[in-house]
């Protein structure tokens, strides 16, 4: 007797989904492959059967993702995240878990750091093949790591989304980036929870940074976690650069009017001085005004510290910077 087959729009348990579509990518028909889970999904949250789904996006993302296939991996673990919202699964540790499993899978290629410049045009084509596809991995992850941050601030983690999932996206960012940009780097670090890793990559920074960018990518991440009123934060991670500067005898710790001017604000905001802290701005004004960003944060430090309010919240360079988890543009 033949075995009763499924009645037509009737859903298969997702494991034969995930079987069946694994063997779709591993033939190399990747582009096949994402329509059919784009399709398959979509059955399955019609359905409201939001688990599924979510077994055959992570298994999606994850298997496109070992193929090298970014833009396919990326766009299923977006999809991931947008079934997590319609199914309203909490933030909690399983759910953390499951998207930290995605963001293992995005490929870490080192950027070749040495081009011989001449009429090698193999080399050239070479070099910007492997800078567009370092942009596309980063914007990529960027993607999903910023929409799986908004769920998570909306589904049970801080207010401001979970630290770990900032601090995943601050160190894939500075790994994978061919062009670094700190400022976007530190705006993730201080969202997260390990300033001892965010120390070893400004150690890591100020190795291979121009002179002069040292000292300001140091002072900028302290007043980020000062804006935040994170003094605590701010001296660990004053201490530990300095302590793996001086493990390290290739680099010397920046000396300069920029970072003399943090060590003495991060021991006045210790104290109710409002006098003393007006008093350091005024004195370090040079320093200060290197980079228009340092008074916009200063100004966010003094209201949270001292509760004075800023003179224009709607109109500094930063403005409301860490709004920006919604969409930065970053």
């Amino acid at each position: 007797m033949s075995r009763e087959r499924p009645r037509r729009g009737v859903l298969p348990p997702a494991q034969e989904n995930i079987e069946k579509l694994q063997k779709v990518v591993n033939d190399g028909n990747y582009y096949g492959a994402q329509q059919m889970y784009k399709s398959v999904t979509a059955r399955y949250i019609l359905a409201k059967r939001y688990s599924e789904a979510l077994d055959i996006l992570q298994s999606g993302a994850c298997i496109q993702l070992e193929h090298g296939q970014v833009t396919c991996g990326a766009e299923l673990a977006v999809l991931f995240v947008e079934t997590l919202v319609k199914g309203k699964f909490p933030y909690n540790e399983n759910t953390l878990d499951r998207v930290r499993k995605i963001y293992e899978k995005f490929p870490r290629i080192p950027l070749p750091q040495h081009l011989e410049l001449g009429d090698d045009d193999d080399s050239m084509e070479k070099f910007s093949e492997a800078f567009g596809a370092a942009k596309t991995r980063v914007e990529g992850c960027s993607a999903f790591l910023k929409s799986a941050i908004k769920w998570s601030a909306e589904c049970g983690a801080c207010r401001n989304g979970s630290p770990e999932l900032h601090d995943m996206l601050a160190e894939y960012i500075y790994s994978e980036s061919p062009e670094v940009d700190m400022t976007r780097v530190s705006s993730y670090f201080v969202r997260g929870k390990q300033p001892r890793k965010f120390a070893s990559t400004l150690v890591n920074f100020i190795g291979k940074c121009y002179p002069g960018e040292d000292d300001l990518a140091i002072a900028r991440a302290i007043l980020l976690y000062l804006s935040l009123g994170n003094l605590r934060d701010a001296n660990c991670l004053l201490d530990e650069v300095k302590k793996q500067v001086k493990a390290n005898k290739q680099l010397e710790f920046p000396s300069s009017d920029l970072i003399q001017f943090v060590s003495y604000l991060l021991q006045t905001l210790q104290r109710d001085a409002l006098p003393l802290f007006n008093m350091l701005r005024k004195t370090y004004k040079s320093s200060i005004d290197r980079e228009p960003v340092l008074n916009e944060l200063l100004e966010g430090i003094a209201e949270k510290f001292y509760g004075v309010r800023r003179r224009n919240p709607l109109q500094g360079i930063f403005g409301d910077f860490f709004s920006m988890m919604g969409g930065d543009g970053m």
